[in-house]
């Protein structure tokens, strides 16, 4: 078994109607370049949500500790004031992941093989 850190889901949540899809992507393109850069940080990867139940993101981090280093309480009073409500996190350990994209099956971050069935 892997010997590494879990990786990390964060769900970031705010409680707002669903919001037409090119606003989110004219809103939110603009900010696409905080989150590339939070690469060098544990962000590998964000995708923003939009549905009936709210609009947030989805944000996979390479350990929790990474993540606890971006949501701090001035970020959460930030994301506050811009949106107007606070947004709820809801924390994951990551353990598996089969990613299609790359055609990988990764165990707390690390490639795996898996013998075919």
């Amino acid at each position: 078994m892997s010997k590494t850190a879990p990786q990390c889901i964060v769900i970031v949540q705010f409680d707002l109607p669903n919001v037409p899809a090119d606003q989110v992507v004219a809103r939110s393109l603009p900010n696409t370049v905080t989150y590339r850069n939070l690469g060098a940080k544990g962000l590998i990867r964000k995708d923003c949500i939009n549905g009936a139940d709210g609009v947030g993101g989805v944000y996979l981090w390479e350990s929790r500790r990474a993540a606890e280093a971006w949501y701090t309480e001035d970020l959460m009073a930030d994301l506050t004031k811009r949106f107007g409500v606070r947004p709820r996190l809801t924390w994951y350990e990551t353990h598996i992941t089969v990613d299609n994209m790359k055609g990988e099956t990764r165990v707390d971050g690390e490639p795996v093989t898996v013998p075919a069935t």
